[in-house]
């Protein structure tokens, strides 16, 4: 839109929204809709609706406002902003106060630099003035600046002057600029949808257009009278409905948007409709000239014609349908027949919209509402309608049913052929948006860098909307903040014993091994912990004990000498989650560092005045928190590694026909529920239809009972059931993925293990080993590779928290036995020093 004003109204039912939706765009506050399927259709279909969200609007509901046809929503803050791009929304349905971003941008004083971040005019800026007091003058100022003002409704008129409110008009013509002699503004005029067409040139003043805004009908400058004001049709009937002002990227040339008086053109010229030669009775081409005919026809039509029969007729419209659909289709292969066969079932398809009382333009705003939709449907047909064909497919790959709960069906693919282009689609991971992601990460990390202690502070009260008087708990941790059940105490306790259990017993057996590997040379390699590590688990509204216990445990078996948590306090309580720091004191952690996300990082990696310089940083975390990790490993200052690249959460089920179907959806689910990015994959051997079926059926049984099912329908969209004959090319697709998560629901499960496992993070076998046994108690570690990432990292275990130091001691024999070897080495690659280094102790011992 290119009106510099953005009203804000109360809700749908303001009683100025008729009046400002001459703007083009007006935005509503989320608590004010009343919601529904259809809800959009109640404002004209040039009107761009934009939406002002809350803090508490969660990204579902923001989905849900997206896919119902919201063009724009207009987000509170950063972390709101984190939260859409974590979910993979596209940025440019957004605005936001976030500078270094590709959503339109949100400000309350003006920038320095405008041209900068409205990226030379590509970028929308709105200036919210909605709770301030403004002038005319001000807001005048601010749009030939180039921001958008929001302005809330009640401070508008669409008059040219009245007291104590902002004219839009006025800001509107104080924008415009004109090189004519006479200073009128070149203005196109166009009709709406569904023609959408040029209708003429005619030239305006700014005393046009203050009436023809005031008024919302077509008025312009007449040059023949220069003094007067040209009412168009006030004297031959041809009047016209002001919908829609707006001007170009130059604002040099004015657009209307008007709606003609039925049965008149906008030519002066009375047979024709537009100045360009249209005939009146045109109605613009194609499907707009037919809707304007059948509209015509549904009131005129003589008696007996044969549109007047159809409009009366509806078994034999209905069957003219279906006819003409069957013909479109026979038509397949013949690109003339399919356009002729098209045309036919148009007609028909409009003539029903026509007796159903709806228009051209009515069905064009359904298809930009579902061109705004950001998640899709499977799309699957009915049963009833699909064509039943002899199944040349395996006898194990049956065909998919269509059900009403599409949503929570995963797409089967038969994966016969190894090589399929769809094996390879179903095994490509939903993309991250990493460039995107270190614009807004950078001047976080640069702020905790520079500003220490006071940058985290400031950060957590911003993104964690909690207030802290010192950035850091040091132990020993109050008890007060360790309130907890004792049956909650008693879980962490046992897994925190078995956890260690399974991480002590892969410390080395010996302290020191050592190798004599040519006589007199004795190599040996020992391990010492890390002593610095940062552990991060997220927080804010999750409670996540886990984490900690997983992380934290391998660094005590270790031997590490500070163990620094990093969590952000709860937005609801201001304080820490209370079993986590129940698990550091078990830990004996040296404190706690009360942030999280980019700067919690950040602050580990490089210290602050009061957080501990960590050697290592380990933990999951969001896509922010990732490129915050892989950033400062690359950072030679920061000097400090990683345990692992991070990507959302997945998990491989290998299944056979003796599997218990819900055994196999829960581990499904209980990996689908973790976000939209999560990917889940079934890897069937030998199924029936009607084991697949069971699955497929126990999915949607199971998914439909969650809280978060609306997550795990969006994940469930790019999930994917792959059959296979033998166990062998179940494996091979397996490794070829390399999940996090590998689950055996198969006969005889143990004796694949290890043999026919190459690439997993942590594998769980049999029946009755749900992967959520080793995200808790079982004792393995539930930091694991993601992102096909297990092909070459492992899991955090006890070696993660340590270095290996080699070392060797080299005996006059042993100078005898490898020195003429080293000094050949030596010399070939021209190392001069390095060869001497060995010559002159073999020349003392008399060895040369």
């Amino acid at each position: 839109m290119t009106f510099p004003i953005l009203p804000l109204l109360s809700s749908p039912e303001d009683p100025k929204l008729d009046d400002l939706s001459i703007a083009g765009h007006v935005l509503f506050p989320y608590d004010s809709l009343n919601l529904s399927k259809h809800w959009i259709q109640q404002f004209q279909s040039q009107l761009s609706i934009f939406v002002q969200v809350e803090k508490n609007v969660s990204v579902d509901q923001i989905t849900e406002l997206l896919n119902l046809g919201v063009e724009k929503i207009f987000l509170s803050d950063e972390t709101q902003y984190e939260s859409v791009v974590n979910a993979g929304l596209p940025d440019e349905r957004f605005a936001s106060p976030v500078l270094q971003s590709n959503s339109s941008l949100i400000v309350c004083e003006k920038l320095n630099d405008l041209a900068k971040y409205n990226n030379d005019e590509n970028r929308d800026v709105y200036y919210d003035m909605t709770k301030s007091d403004a002038s005319q003058d001000e807001v005048d100022q601010l749009a030939k600046l180039g921001y958008t003002v929001i302005l809330p409704s009640e401070n508008l008129t669409t008059k040219k002057q009245e007291n104590g409110k902002i004219s839009i008009s006025f800001t509107f013509v104080n924008t415009l600029v004109t090189d004519r002699q006479d200073g009128l503004f070149t203005t196109l005029i166009t009709s709406p949808a569904p023609q959408y067409t040029a209708l003429g040139i005619v030239y305006s003043s700014k005393e046009s257009i203050f009436a023809a805004i005031d008024e919302k009908v077509g008025v312009y400058q007449s040059r023949k009278r220069t003094h007067e004001l040209w009412y168009k049709g006030k004297t031959s009937g041809a009047t016209q409905k002001l919908l829609q002002v707006s001007k170009d990227c130059d604002s040099d040339v004015v657009k209307f948007v008007v709606e003609n008086r039925k049965g008149y053109g906008f030519c002066h010229k009375t047979s024709k409709y537009t100045c360009f030669g249209d005939d009146l009775q045109s109605s613009g081409h194609g499907l707009s000239k037919l809707d304007a005919t059948l509209q015509d026809r549904f009131e005129n039509a003589p008696e007996g014609s044969y549109t007047k029969r159809l409009f009366n007729d509806e078994s034999l419209l209905v069957a003219k349908l279906k006819e003409e659909l069957d013909e479109l289709i026979d038509a397949k292969g013949n690109k003339n027949e399919v356009a002729w066969e098209a045309a036919d079932l148009l007609y028909f398809v409009m003539c029903w919209c026509t007796k159903n009382g709806v228009k051209l333009s009515d069905v064009e705003k359904n298809l930009d509402v579902k061109s705004f939709k950001v998640t899709r449907r499977k799309g699957d047909a009915k049963p009833a309608y699909l064509e039943k064909k002899q199944d040349n497919s395996p006898p194990n790959a049956p065909t998919q049913n269509a059900s009403q709960d599409a949503d929570f069906q995963l797409e089967v693919i038969d994966a016969s052929d190894l090589t399929s282009p769809a094996i390879t689609k179903a095994m490509t991971r939903p993309a991250q948006k990493t460039s995107e992601i270190m614009k807004l990460v950078l001047p976080i990390i640069e702020n905790v860098k520079t500003n220490g202690d006071k940058a985290l502070l400031e950060l957590t009260a911003k993104f964690d909307g909690v207030t802290l008087d010192t950035p850091v708990l040091s132990a020993p941790f109050p008890e007060s903040l360790m309130n907890i059940s004792s049956e909650m105490k008693d879980a962490i306790d046992l897994s925190m014993t078995n956890i260690e259990k399974f991480h002590a017993a892969q410390l080395p057996k010996e302290k020191v091994m050592t190798v004599e590997t040519a006589p007199g040379v004795y190599c040996s390699r020992f391990a010492k912990p890390i002593e610095n590590v940062g552990l991060y688990v997220p927080g804010g509204t999750a409670v996540l004990p886990s984490t900690a216990m997983m992380l934290g445990v391998p660094a005590k078996v270790a031997g590490c000498k500070n163990i620094v948590i990093a969590s952000p306090p709860s937005r609801s309580t201001g304080q820490l989650t209370p079993e986590v720091v129940y698990v550091a004191h078990k830990l004996g952690a040296s404190c706690i560092v009360m942030a999280g996300g980019a700067q919690a990082i950040t602050a580990l990696a490089y210290g602050t005045e009061s957080v501990i310089k960590c050697d290592k940083i380990l933990g999951p975390g969001n896509q922010f928190v990732t490129a915050a990790k892989m950033y400062v490993q690359n950072d030679t200052q920061a000097l400090c590694s990683i345990d692992m690249p991070a990507g959302p959460s997945e998990v491989l089920v290998i299944a056979d026909e003796d599997a218990d179907a819900d055994f196999v959806a829960s581990d499904l689910l209980s990996q689908a529920e973790h976000g939209v990015d999560s990917q889940v994959i079934l890897i069937g051997v030998g199924l029936s239809t009607t084991k697949l079926k069971e699955f497929q059926q126990a999915v949607t049984k199971q998914a439909l009972a969650l809280p978060r099912k609306e997550i795990v329908g969006k994940c469930l969209a790019h999930s994917y059931i792959l059959l296979t004959k033998s166990y062998q090319d179940a494996f091979e697709l397996s490794n070829q993925y390399a999940p996090e998560h590998l689950i055996l629901q198969i006969n005889n499960a143990a004796s694949y293990v290890p043999d026919s496992i190459e690439n997993a993070g942590s594998v769980f076998v049999g029946a009755l080993s749900p992967e959520s046994c080793g995200d808790y108690s079982s004792g393995t570690n539930h930091t694991l590779p993601t992102y096909g990432y297990a092909r070459q990292y492992s899991g955090v275990n006890t070696a993660t928290f340590q270095k290996f130091i080699t070392s060797q001691d080299v005996t006059e024999q042993g100078l005898k036995s490898i020195g003429k070897a080293v000094m050949t080495l030596a010399a070939v690659e021209g190392l001069e020093a390095h060869r001497r280094a060995v010559e002159v102790r073999m020349e003392k011992l008399g060895l040369l």
